[in-house]
């Protein structure tokens, strides 16, 4: 447990090093944890050129709202991921083209419990995850989908309905029917 504290420590103190534009310390930092944020860009977005472009933005991104970046709130792993898929979201919404396949379901569902640390504080949320993954498998893969792009994906009922060609209210059906659903299988599980 020391070991994991002092990492952290390392990263907090890297992440202000970077802040303030140390070279090193930038180069440090990068190295770090450029892995892991383009794993995470490729994962989503499925396309290598816009991952290495997510990437970099990133960066970019964490250099500019480092101040306000807050370690009781997680470590700067877990900070750095948010603003990936953060990041991720929003190109797959620039592009208006989220991938049609149904791999898109097992793609953002496994990215966000790659994304979520293996700390004993997040245990039972990864555990919370992939029972809904269990259970989104059970369901029919047109409300499936819809749940996925509206939770993990960020979209709107409006965009959802757009990108599966169907009507908005079919659109938000799925969605609330498919949330319903869930939260009845949790509670069940829960009982």
């Amino acid at each position: 447990m020391a070991f994991s504290r002092a990492a952290a420590a390392d990263d907090d103190a890297l992440l202000a090093a970077f802040a303030l534009g140390d070279e090193s310390a930038s180069a440090a930092f990068l190295r770090r944890f450029q892995g892991r944020v383009y794993g995470l860009a490729l994962s989503i977005i499925r396309d290598q050129a816009i991952a290495e472009d997510i990437s970099q933005e990133v960066f970019v991104r964490a250099w500019r709202a480092a101040q306000s970046y807050d370690p009781r709130r997680g470590t700067v792993l877990t900070w750095l991921l948010t603003i990936t898929r953060n990041a991720a979201i929003d190109a797959m919404r620039a592009r208006r083209s989220i991938p049609a396949e149904d791999e898109i379901l097992d793609h953002l569902l496994h990215a966000t419990l790659d994304a979520a640390p293996a700390t004993e504080d997040l245990a039972l949320n990864r555990a919370e995850v992939q029972s809904a993954l269990r259970f989104l498998q059970g369901i029919s893969r047109p409300q499936a989908r819809a749940v996925v792009l509206a939770t993990l994906g960020g979209c709107t009922a409006a965009e959802i309905s757009r990108l599966e060609d169907i009507p908005l209210g079919t659109a938000k059906t799925r969605i609330r029917d498919g949330l319903r659903r869930i939260r009845q299988h949790s509670e069940a599980a829960h009982d």
